[in-house]
């Protein structure tokens, strides 16, 4: 009996030992694999780390955008226990809208969802108050967020992220591939309710790619102040602002008027025409800038040269369907015969058309589009670039050539005017734009630039723009210490649904400096001034002035001229001098007068009221033309006037031209060549 109860329960415990080696088997190597990825599953998460996106910096290595942590918070609403308070408490301390957050819970939960975002990129204040409440079904996660630390400076430049760190504008989403970080992942050891008890990282995560624009901070700076002063003072509708290196292409300041902080993401209504950027993506019609382009297409397909006589037919014009004015709002009647260098000075319409005539349409057409780039993208590393309007051949009208030639029938933009404006300035060459200096480490390269003008020409060029700024229409541009070039303009805005001109200008300047050797390119565009003050003579004049100081001073490019030099007269215009192409005349007795500083306000004067008195006749320049550097400077030394010379050789040109009046003061700028 004994014996029989021992064979049962050695078969009872034989088959118990069994059914546990079995179960082994089946735990530790059947299913092994199976039970060990459940296990992992419940007691290992899987932690995407994000990589920070590649900082950006300017050329001085001043950071402009960059990538902090930040925390968020999400909850799993399968498991609040009453979605109700969880609104309440969550929209108190996270300062939500209670019964939004309680109809989203509610949501999420109907439709089976384990993930909610309650508020992403919260504060450090909300991140510490809800840790304090120790509720397990409040998660609060680590992120990137992208920051900006000056604020709106650059910010039509720089772009923006939305909220999953992809760029939406600017140079964040040209670049985005590049500046996007690669994800690392980390395993986390977690207990039964899914606290964590330790980590490892699996992957490392990688930041994108460092980024250091050509922007110079201090530079940029001066040009939005300045900038956004003139346009709030000329009651423009936006503005823009470019500066160059016409050697290398780096733009140095791109600025967008009206501006916006890439901090604050957008609200829902808000006008998003401040988010564009005006300097490459609005054109415009130039006006009198485009006179450059006339008058240097000029120099190279005629014989036309700065002392040939121009024939301004008193100031009127009739074209085929339309009649052309030098003069307006009642000044004086227009200019006659003229050299083409007063023609620019003065930005006589009726001049540049006479010259665009001797150009002809098709050297006018090339030069446009090969030669200064017009009509197509500058290829810059920003997104939405126009290409500006430069019309075909074949859609050309009779009177074409006419509008081209003063800046009409053609659209540009501000960083096309600074790449044409580079072209004089560095010698004929034109550069691309570009606005990357270094990604990562590796030093870019600027493009080769292509030579489109003769050297002659943009030195001959130069020295005319000079006589913009020294007595024509720019004389707000000058600054203290340096010689300036530069070219003013005024266009009519063109109401396309009405098929005619308004009264809204588009003001302009452009210019560069020093003159013998260009260290700095700036154009300033107001878009939609009134009234003479919005004339580009007065509004954009005066910021290209700061802005361009400015960066000579940065640059600190040596002064060429006495700060203490005495101010040239005001020799082409007096009190209108800002009227640019729209009021370019001053004439006595039908002839033009071309060297007056008499105040046109007796214009006005009652009668029987006494006539000013006569410009008394001064000495005149010299005529040097033809004569070497020693017999100039022996000349010049005896007579007690002043030479700046430019190049080696014979003289063989000059401005002032010979036998204009001489004023204290005055230098004579004498180009040599052998």
């Amino acid at each position: 009996m004994v014996e029989r109860r021992l064979t049962v329960l050695a078969a009872i415990v034989l088959i118990w030992g069994a059914a546990i080696l079995e179960k082994l088997v089946s735990l530790q190597v059947l299913h092994h694999n199976q039970y060990l990825k459940l296990a992992d599953s419940r007691q290992q998460l899987v932690v995407e780390i994000p990589g920070p996106r590649g900082t950006i910096t300017d050329r001085e290595g001043q950071p402009l955008a960059m990538s902090v942590q930040t925390e968020s918070v999400l909850i799993n609403p399968k498991k609040v226990p009453d979605l109700g308070v969880a609104a309440d408490l969550l929209g108190i301390v996270l300062h939500l809208d209670r019964q939004a957050l309680y109809e989203k819970l509610q949501d999420a939960r109907d439709n089976g969802r384990g993930f909610f975002w309650v508020k992403r990129k919260i504060t450090p204040e909300e991140a510490e108050s809800l840790r304090i409440l120790r509720l397990e079904w409040i998660k609060i996660q680590t992120e990137s967020q992208r920051h900006y630390p000056k604020g709106p400076l650059a910010a039509h430049v720089l772009g923006a992220v939305n909220f999953e760190e992809r760029g939406t504008a600017g140079v964040e989403k040209s670049l985005d591939n590049e500046l996007r970080g690669q994800p690392g992942k980390e395993l986390l050891l977690t207990d039964v309710k899914r606290r964590g008890i330790d980590s490892q990282l699996s992957t490392e995560a990688k930041s994108g790619t460092a980024l250091t624009l050509t922007i110079d901070e201090r530079v940029q700076f001066v040009a939005e102040r300045e900038l956004a002063a003139a346009v709030e003072a000329h009651h423009a509708v936006s503005g823009s602002a470019v500066v160059m290196d016409p050697y290398t292409g780096d733009v140095l300041a791109m600025a967008s008027y009206p501006f916006y902080d890439p901090n604050v993401p957008p609200q829902p209504g808000e006008d998003l025409a401040k988010y564009q950027n005006h300097a490459l993506s609005v054109p415009f019609e130039p006006g009198s800038v485009f006179k450059v382009i006339t008058l240097s297409a000029a120099l190279e397909t005629t014989n036309l040269r700065p002392d040939s006589p121009i024939n301004c037919h008193g100031g009127i014009l009739s074209l085929p369907g339309r009649v052309i004015h030098d003069s307006h709002y009642g000044l004086k009647a227009g200019m006659g015969v003229v050299p083409m260098e007063i023609v620019l000075a003065k930005s006589s319409n009726i001049g540049a058309i006479m010259v665009g005539m001797r150009v002809g349409q098709e050297n006018m057409h090339e030069y446009m589009t090969a030669h200064f780039g017009f009509g197509r993208r500058t290829g810059i590393e920003l997104p939405a670039e126009s290409p500006g309007k430069v019309y075909k051949l074949v859609r050309w009208g009779k009177t074409s050539l006419a509008s081209v030639s003063m800046g009409q029938e053609v659209s540009v933009t501000t960083l096309q005017l600074a790449q044409a404006a580079s072209v004089v300035a560095n010698g004929g060459l034109l550069v691309r734009p570009r606005l990357i200096l270094k990604r990562g480490d590796r030093v870019m390269q600027p493009a080769t630039p292509v030579r489109v003008l003769k050297p002659e020409t943009a030195i001959t060029m130069r020295q005319m723009m000079e006589g913009v700024v020294l007595h024509g229409t720019g004389t707000h541009a000058r600054i203290a210490g340096y010689t300036v070039g530069g070219k003013t303009g005024s266009a009519q805005i063109y109401d396309y649904a009405g098929k005619h001109y308004t009264h809204s200008y588009n003001g302009s300047f452009m210019g560069f400096a020093p003159l013998t050797n260009p260290r700095v390119v700036c154009v300033v565009t107001l878009n939609g001034t009134h009234g003479e003050g919005g004339f580009g003579g007065a509004s954009a004049a005066p910021v290209f002035k700061a802005v361009a100081g400015e960066a000579l001073r940065v640059m600190d490019v040596p002064k060429d001229i006495p700060e203490t030099e005495p101010e040239p007269q005001r020799t082409l215009i007096a009190k209108n001098d800002s009227l640019d192409d729209l009021s370019d005349a001053d004439t006595r007795a039908g002839q033009p007068n071309i060297l007056d500083d008499s105040n046109d306000d007796n214009d006005n004067a009652p009668a029987g009221a006494p006539a000013p008195a006569p410009v008394p006749a001064g000495p005149r320049v010299p005529n040097f033309q033809g004569k070497t550097m020693r017999a100039v400077f022996a000349e010049a030394a005896a007579k007690g006037l002043t030479i700046l010379p430019d190049g080696s050789g014979i003289a063989r040109l000059q401005f002032p031209a010979p036998g204009s009046p001489l004023h204290e003061g005055d230098r004579i700028r004498v180009q040599f060549r052998r």
